[in-house]
């Protein structure tokens, strides 16, 4: 008998296993549902799309959908993997029926996005609460307001799908519109918002940072002791950075720290600023960073026309290595500007402030990693609606995150982390006095972890 030389154990493999799950640990994102009551709001506001005699509720299919990208998946035909562990996930629909509901809503989009938005905005709330004091408005106030961030992304598309078109970087797909609630530097973020557009849509459209803006406020749980206002800070790059957004983001009377984009005068002012009156920028862990300073220049240019109140700050620093510099740097620093309505706090805590809107890019790495890279449908109602599918899932991870794993490094892990060390825990199903238990496996690393954010996920 030959010794085996492989570095792996010699095993006998057959495939008539019975009573496995392979990703037993997506009953977390179950549990989250119906902690927050999504499923029950989804099944309530669906209820115009709901057929005679159906036997799927259209909640159901959409909360299945959610949870499949959740864990992976990023087309419509992997809800079969779902569907495979009725035990787990109960009657998951066909392709067909599946694709039947999708058609149907897109036909009829805009009422039925605002009734996804509708009970998202529901579940939202009763997420907020249960989080307490780690919800994203815990305690907010003008000094410490609640951070929106807009920021677009493109998206490649490899055929002609509906309204696809070039984009300004030269490639070929959409260019999404995309608005998050920022949990701060303990958190992650949850998706407020989502605008799908052409490939050729422009990056500083007024009107669509005005309607993704309006929707995202929608999304914020209202409550007796506080209003949308100065406790809600709007982040955008330059793209946000328009005569028309910061006129309306004034009449929201919400705080704005949007990116501007340098002018020649600007940089004429810049160039004026006596060296003295620069002040030493902040690193991301608050701490005098070298080689970058900042400076007010708002009363040294004519801003007649814009809001009173609005202040416009200029950063200059030393690129790093390879760096090119562009046309407005001046004497081989480069320079960026933003502006601001907030009238106290220090310029770089200001400044600072504004740079960390860029955890904004790693909401959006997320949110591509969780079914918003592939749009699976050739018509642009359809791929909206996929769009809002994918929103219920980075929702239902957050919540998840927020209310279940607040005291783990898990609370900022990002979905293929999540995907990799929860959610493919396999369990085995056993039946025991007229009840099915779910057995997650006792050696898997991730079990403890999850078994506690199973607990703190109980309804009641």
């Amino acid at each position: 008998m030959r010794e085996s030389t492989s570095w792996y154990p010699s095993l006998k493999i057959g495939g008539n296993g019975t009573g496995v799950v392979s990703q037993a640990g997506a009953v977390a994102l179950l549990r989250t549902a119906v902690k927050v009551g999504l499923d029950r709001a989804l099944s309530q506001v669906l209820v115009p799309w709901r057929k005679p005699l159906s036997v799927h509720d259209p909640g159901k299919i959409l909360l299945d959908l959610a949870v499949m990208v959740a864990i992976g998946g990023d087309c419509g035909a992997d809800v079969a993997l779902l569907r495979g562990e009725p035990e787990v996930f109960g009657h998951v629909a066909s392709d067909p029926t599946v694709h039947r509901l999708i058609s149907t809503l897109a036909a009829d989009a805009p009422k039925a996005l605002a009734a996804i938005a509708s009970a998202r905005a529901a579940a939202r709330a009763a997420a907020w609460q249960a989080a307490g004091d780690r919800a994203p408005d815990h305690a907010i106030t003008a000094s410490d307001p609640l951070s929106i961030d807009l920021d677009a992304t493109l998206l490649d598309s490899h055929s002609e799908k509906e309204c696809a078109a070039p984009t300004y970087k030269k490639g070929y797909g959409f260019h999404p519109l995309l608005a998050f609630a920022d949990h701060g530097l303990d958190g992650t973020g949850e998706p407020l918002a989502e605008l799908l557009r052409p490939g050729n849509a422009g990056a500083n459209t007024a009107a669509d940072h005005k309607r993704v803006l309006a929707a995202a406020i929608a999304q914020l749980p209202w409550r007796p002791d506080y209003r949308v206002g100065r406790k809600v800070l709007v982040h955008t790059d330059s793209g946000g950075g328009t005569h028309d957004f910061v006129d309306y983001c004034t009449a929201r009377r919400v705080q704005y720290s949007l990116g501007f984009t340098l002018t020649d005068t600007i940089v004429e002012a810049v160039n004026e600023i006596p060296a003295d009156v620069w002040t030493p920028a902040y690193d991301a862990d608050g701490d005098v960073r070298d080689g970058a300073w900042v400076a007010e220049v708002t009363d040294m240019l004519d801003l007649d026309g814009w809001p009173d109140d609005m202040r416009l700050i200029v950063r200059k620093e030393r690129p790093h290595p390879g760096a090119q510099l562009r046309f407005t740097d001046v004497d081989g620093l480069r320079l960026t500007a933003f502006v601001t309505n907030t009238r106290r706090g220090q310029l770089p805590d200001l400044e600072l402030r504004h740079r960390r809107r860029a955890r904004c890019e790693d909401r959006i790495r997320g949110a591509k990693a969780t079914g918003l890279r592939n749009l699976p449908f050739k018509s642009f109602d359809a791929n909206r609606i996929w769009v809002a599918i994918v929103a219920l899932a980075l929702d239902l991870t957050a919540w998840l995150q927020t209310i279940g794993l607040h005291d783990h490094a898990a609370r900022r892990w990002e979905p293929k982390t999540l995907r990799l060390q929860l959610f493919s825990i396999p369990a085995r199903l056993a039946r025991h006095a007229r009840r099915v238990h779910l057995r997650l496996s006792k050696h898997h690393r991730g079990t403890g972890l999850l078994l506690t954010a199973l607990n703190r996920l109980q309804p009641g």
